[in-house]
């Protein structure tokens, strides 16, 4: 690779961190989130085993032997080590034996069934999720606000530009895949339609070598897409499918179908949160449903940036969606995790951030600066809650996050407000 077109990733100071603690690491993630461009600018020799060349050579060595792949300087990264699952006690094996930091790179954009695997790795292997780019590594945020920062309560007010709603959308829409950088909104719109559909005719039969029913997988992405950025249970993507597409299938298929989803790095569900609250009031464990980027929804329902405007409560749960996959992004850099929050009461928090030491931020996400002053009084209310719940722990910060704001200021209540496309990690 040329190491000077290299785009910086949020994740690599992270896989820095840890080739110096563990003898491999293994990058996850969706096809074609930059996984093997950002392993190749770490390592020193690789070997790429989906390599079509020569009937696919590099497979069938490693098939052969799966030691023999893992020659090479170090860090060695082996691409798409899930094509051949007994690489992976190869590499753990190596890495016993020489007991050295750093030695391979793995990356995956599946992850296999445990049959050929005999040990976790754990202790020798280390796992990072890399997702597509954020604003932040698309140069689509100014980066003059820091999330770790702010989830500290330090924010210094600062103008951070106008935004143009056009271009908004055309990030939504064009997603934060690498190869689309630098296409024109029509260009870019295509690769996510057809990211999902290699997924779906290939990628699906080859993780397990189980034939499904591909017009099935495609009626719930579709449900998924409709369904995006709710809580929507596998009975109501069942119910949906028959309600819009007048086609049945089982939930047990539904819940078999999502699996895979996950497997493949297609989804990147939202969990709820309770473990930081250490309230009395019941929250609900649904998961808020997500694909792993805002454009795949928006392929499936093949919007345009003129249908979105006229689709105002459509863009705005896509614009939440694109919200979501960057805290993500941000949070996990400094070792935050993010959350939904909903309980019996009503209440509810787009986002939930908890960080290291079990403090928690709470996230309202609005695309119009008219939405700012309900969307703060909403999280004062619900701070003052668990203020008043004897085991309630509120939140450390409250934050509206905006799509059509030109500053990042803290309210005289005491509720940020801070644009999108100001936020970096």
């Amino acid at each position: 690779m040329d190491r000077k077109k290299y785009i910086p990733r949020i994740i690599d100071n992270k896989l820095k961190e840890y080739l110096e603690i563990f003898g491999a690491v293994c990058i996850e993630g969706p096809k074609w989130c930059g996984k093997t461009w950002t392993s190749s600018y770490h390592s020193k020799s690789e070997i790429l085993i989906g390599d079509p060349d020569g009937s696919f050579q590099n497979r069938q060595l490693a098939e052969l032997s799966p030691a023999l792949v893992l020659e090479g300087e170090t860090p060695r990264l082996i691409d798409e080590w899930q094509e051949v699952p007994p690489i992976w006690d190869a590499v753990r094996h190596k890495v016993d034996q020489t007991t050295q930091k750093g030695q391979f790179i793995l990356t995956g954009s599946a992850t296999p069934n445990h049959k050929g695997i005999l040990h976790s790795g754990a202790g020798r292997i280390a796992k990072l999720r890399m997702r597509p780019m954020s604003l932040y590594e698309s140069g689509d945020s100014c980066g003059k606000v820091s999330l770790e920062q702010l989830c500290c309560g330090k924010l210094t007010p600062v103008m951070t530009g106008e935004v143009d709603l056009k271009k908004l959308i055309e990030c939504i829409i064009r997603g934060g895949w690498p190869g689309s950088m630098g296409l024109s909104a029509e260009q870019a719109a295509l690769l996510p339609a057809e990211y999902l559909k290699a997924v779906v005719d290939d990628d699906v039969y080859r993780v397990d070598g189980i034939k499904r029913n591909t017009t099935k997988m495609k009626l719930l992405l579709r449900s998924l897409a409709r369904n995006e950025s709710t809580t929507a249970t596998n009975k109501t993507l069942k119910n949906d499918i028959k309600e819009m597409d007048d086609e049945d299938i089982d939930v047990e298929t539904v819940a078999e179908y999502l699996d895979i989803f996950e497997r493949l790095f297609i989804t990147d569900n939202q969990p709820p949160f309770s473990s930081g609250v250490r309230s009395s009031i019941r929250v609900k464990q649904a998961v808020k449903r997500h694909f792993s980027d805002p454009s795949l929804a928006c392929a499936l329902l093949k919007v345009t940036p003129a249908s979105l405007i006229g689709d105002l409560e459509t863009l705005g749960f896509l614009f939440e969606s694109l919200c979501e996959r960057d805290l993500k992004i941000y949070a996990e850099s400094f070792g935050g995790a993010l959350y939904h929050y909903q309980d019996y009461k009503g209440q509810e928090i787009d986002a939930v951030i908890e960080l290291p030491d079990s403090q928690w931020c709470a996230f309202e996400i609005k695309l119009g600066a008219n939405q700012i002053n309900d969307a703060a009084e909403g999280l004062l209310r619900i701070k003052e809650n668990f203020e008043k719940d004897p085991k309630g722990k509120p939140p450390a910060i409250l934050c509206v996050l905006c799509g059509m704001a030109n500053a990042a200021y803290q309210r005289p209540d005491g509720v940020y407000v801070v644009p999108i496309t100001a936020l970096k990690n």
